[in-house]
């Protein structure tokens, strides 16, 4: 800022805010209603001494911001109009006593809710909870004071007597009346041309010097003129002078308990919650601007609400308004070179003395300049609800914007605020309910578990996998969105669908679900219902044991006791009951309904071998028809043949079955040793591969028995232990990651038949997870120095190797990925 700036800052901005202090202090009360019209010189008053108190807490530490300014927002005015008119309305004009000690009374209350209010909101970390609220709510409601303004400033330039009224008598008075109509309108063309000089110029203190030079060339003008100044007043062209020059402290004589009406205290209690609720939205949208204007970055809103919760029940205490960290004010006196706590303090002592000096300067202050301020903040307002939020709000938005200003309007500002709640709960529901609680759904045939299984079972679970279907829900389950849940899975019972895929498990993805309500609750109960109806497992996933949404499933009866099992880890086999089970993770869960499949195809091959195993004892074929005997894979084929379930899911289990163990196997030789059977096992079905490719690949393995919780190898180190290939028990890999401070853990269960390590043992790259033994077992190990070995000695089978293991990765890498995309 160059020093002309700079000097030209040092009178305007005390001499705006002087001003400013002068509008919002003029009309606290209602000037044109009986008995308060003389009380606009108490209400500057009242309005310096919570500006005083504000600005102590503010710069005394309370606030992180150490050039705000504290005053009363110019827009909680009409709420302090309503208060005073219901005051009148139960007591009545004529006790002029009774109505002021009761009104200011009831100012003071307001204060002390509107900083108990803050002062919890702040204590217990609860200022994130009012960015909840819908901003275009608010906007709607600064819309309502804005035009609110726009009326007062009508009021107070015409000197009107009684409260504006939309009747033609009041368009009489205003229009028809010459002198009336100069009054305001010369203060209205103030208010236009400082909207129209804004267009063009951009500067900050316009505005200041703007109401700088107006009363400067009232005054030139007057003293030219030489008009009288009891003239003047009494014309309406300047404020009247107080009465008997009564002291700034006056408005304190008019507390008396002994006339206070507390009914018609109780009557204003819901305009002091209006109020209260009201000024609470201010802070979270003041302070972060503010924090952003000055470059101060993570304040804290706790912080600022505890302030504000001092500043306002020290005001009430002290008898006097509300009042908030003002960002206006604020942004002019941080910029005009006040960007210090002793700048602040300074300010205070100078609103104090202007306090002790007394209201009489009222009498000398052109009212054409405080009817153009508040017209100009009143327009200001109404084109931020109104024109600056056209096409950049959705049209529901801006249409209850639009009620809210004209409810508040023509009903009243209590009125209006309970529209603005009712509407912010409306359109919470329609919002929301127009989100889809279904993130996607698919089929187990594209997202399995981690686990490792061998290349049979994977294959077998590839045909078989469109008999589970996953449902991935999202956001809040309640009763906006739980409709279409339904609907969503009542479509996979459709009959055609149902017929052409069946089903046996439906798997519910509660992991990205923020809450469940009792209405969702009872929507699950439904579909709970139909699932069993139709003989499928319902499958919980994403559920916390002690968490709200597994609670609230659990009491409306859909998991746990009388339900089905509790949370499980994924690995048992189905009871006789189809019912529901419920599991931390969504692999647990597809897990759980991969056993039960793979369950089937075991039984099933066990029943087709005993089946053909005594068909061959029974028939026992004489030496001439041995050539006409049928082979097992026959007999078996006989036994699918005749033993076709009705029912397309186990038919399609059946058809699968068949197929995987019909598949055209490679003659292998009996009595293997152990790794080969279990490296054919894991690679047999992967690459064609003789059988005395394994028998050479075999020789470079070490056995090696492991006992339940071994750690085979740490996450992050290095890969000399090469690669495991289990025989039999159950190993665990995890991986942990850090995710926002958080610490992740990705889990992979691997079963005998399988491997593990082979990327590092090719590529040296350190371990990315963690292998635990899970169970006792034994593997079968290939460290570095055994790989490097069987580079030197039979290069072309190290190289087959690594085709056949990565062809094994490669499998692997798809399954993950499937598990991955599921998981978003």
């Amino acid at each position: 800022m160059c020093a002309s700036e700079r000097k030209l800052s040092h009178t305007a901005v005390p001499a705006v805010l002087f001003f400013l202090c002068m509008a919002s202090g003029m009309i606290i009360f209602p000037l044109n209603t009986a008995p308060f019209q003389e009380l606009g010189p108490d209400g500057i008053s009242m309005f310096f001494v919570s500006c005083i108190i504000s600005q102590l807490v503010f710069s005394f530490g309370g606030s992180a911001f150490r050039g705000g300014t504290g005053g009363m927002m110019i827009e909680v005015v009409p709420f302090l109009h309503l208060m005073a008119e219901t005051v009148v309305s139960r007591i009545g004009a004529e006790n002029k006593e009774e109505v002021l000690a009761t009104t200011i009374l009831a100012f003071a209350l307001s204060a002390v809710m509107t900083g108990a209010v803050f002062m919890s909101l702040g204590f217990f970390k609860l200022g994130s909870l009012i960015g909840f609220f819908p901003r275009h709510i608010l906007v709607g409601c600064i819309g309502g004071v804005g035009w609110f303004l726009i009326v007062t400033g009508f009021e107070v330039s015409s000197r009107m007597t009684s409260e504006l009224t939309y009747s033609w008598e009041t368009f009489k008075f205003l229009f028809l009346d010459r002198h009336v109509f100069a009054l305001w309108f010369v203060a209205f063309a103030l208010a236009l041309l400082l909207r129209a000089l804004q267009q063009r110029i951009r500067h900050p203190f316009l505005v200041p010097g703007f109401f700088m030079a107006v009363p400067a060339a009232f005054y030139i003008v007057v003293a030219m003129a030489g008009l009288d100044w009891d003239t003047l007043r009494d014309d309406g062209w300047v404020f009247p002078m107080p009465l008997g020059n009564a002291p700034g402290w006056q408005f304190y004589t008019y507390f008396d308990i002994r006339k206070t009406n507390w009914a018609a205290v109780l009557d204003t209690v819901p305009a002091m919650m209006a109020l209260t609720f009201f000024g609470i939205l201010h802070v979270p949208i003041n302070v972060p601007a503010l924090g952003v204007s000055t470059g101060q970055d993570n304040v804290d809103i706790n912080r600022e609400l505890v302030a504000h919760g001092w500043s306002n029940m020290l005001s009430g205490c002290f008898g006097t308004l509300q009042n908030y960290l003002v960002y206006t004010n604020s942004v002019l006196f941080i910029k005009s070179g006040g960007d210090s706590r002793v700048a602040g303090l300074m300010l205070a002592a100078a609103t104090l003395i202007v306090f002790l000096i007394g209201p009489w300067i009222v009498g000398y202050i052109p009212v054409m300049v405080v009817g153009s301020l508040i017209f100009h903040l009143g327009m200001d307002l109404v084109k931020e609800a109104l024109v600056d939020t056209w096409g950049l709000v959705h049209r529901f938005e801006y249409l209850t914007i639009v009620l809210i200003v004209a409810f508040m309007a023509g009903m009243g500002f209590v009125e209006g605020i309970f529209l603005g709640i009712l509407l912010a709960c409306i359109f919470f529901v329609v919002t929301n309910s127009r989100k889809e609680g279904v993130r996607y759904n698919c089929t187990g045939a594209s997202a399995k578990s981690t686990v490792r299984r061998v290349y049979r079972q994977q294959k077998f679970l590839r045909q078989v996998g469109r008999q589970i279907y996953i449902f991935k829900l999202q956001g809040d389950m309640f009763f906006g969105t739980i409709n279409k849940v339904e609907s969503s899975i009542q479509d996979v019972f459709e009959r055609r669908r149902w017929e052409s895929n069946p089903i046996s498990f439906l798997v519910l993805d509660f992991s990205l679900v923020r809450g469940v309500d009792f209405s969702a609750a009872e929507g699950f109960a439904r579909i709970r219902r139909a699932v069993r109806a139709k003989g499928v497992w319902l499958v919980l996933a994403g559920l916390d044991q002690d968490g709200e949404m597994a609670k609230a499933l659990h009491m409306d009866g859909i998991w746990g006791a009388g339900s089905g099992a509790g949370l499980g880890e994924g690995h048992g086999s189905p009871s006789e009951i189809i019912d529901t089970r419920a599991f931390p993770g969504l692999s647990e869960a597809l897990e759980f309904c991969e056993n039960c499949l793979l369950e089937m195809f075991y039984k099933t091959r066990e029943t087709a071998e005993e089946f053909s195993k005594r068909k061959q004892m029974l028939e026992r074929p004489s030496q001439e028809d041995m050539s006409l005997m049928v082979s097992p894979e026959a007999n078996a084929a006989k036994f699918f043949a005749e033993n076709a379930a009705s029912s397309p899911r186990k038919t399609h289990l059946f058809e699968a079955a068949r197929e995987t163990l019909f598949a055209r196997d490679r003659p292998q030789p009996m009595n293997l040793q152990q790794p080969v059977p279990t490296l054919l096992a894991a690679f047999h079905d992967t690459r064609e591969n003789p059988t005395d490719f394994f028998l050479r690949l075999s020789m470079y393995f070490e056995r090696r028995i492991v006992m339940s919780g071994t750690v085979l190898w740490h996450q992050g180190g290095l890969p000399t232990d090469g690669i495991y290939l289990v025989e039999s028990g159950t190993l665990r890999s995890v991986q942990e990651f850090q995710d926002c401070g958080m610490v992740r853990r990705s889990v992979e269960v691997i079963l005998p038949g399988t491997i593990s390590g082979e990327v590092g043992l090719f590529t040296g790259n350190n371990r990315v997870e963690t292998l635990v033994s899970e169970t006792d077992g034994v593997v079968w190990g290939l460290n570095q120095d055994g790989f490097q070995k069987m580079v030197k000695e039979d290069p072309a089978l190290a190289v087959e190797f690594m085709r056949v293991a990565m062809s094994y990765s490669a499998e692997r890498l798809n399954i993950t990925a499937a598990y991955a995309f599921s998981l978003s």
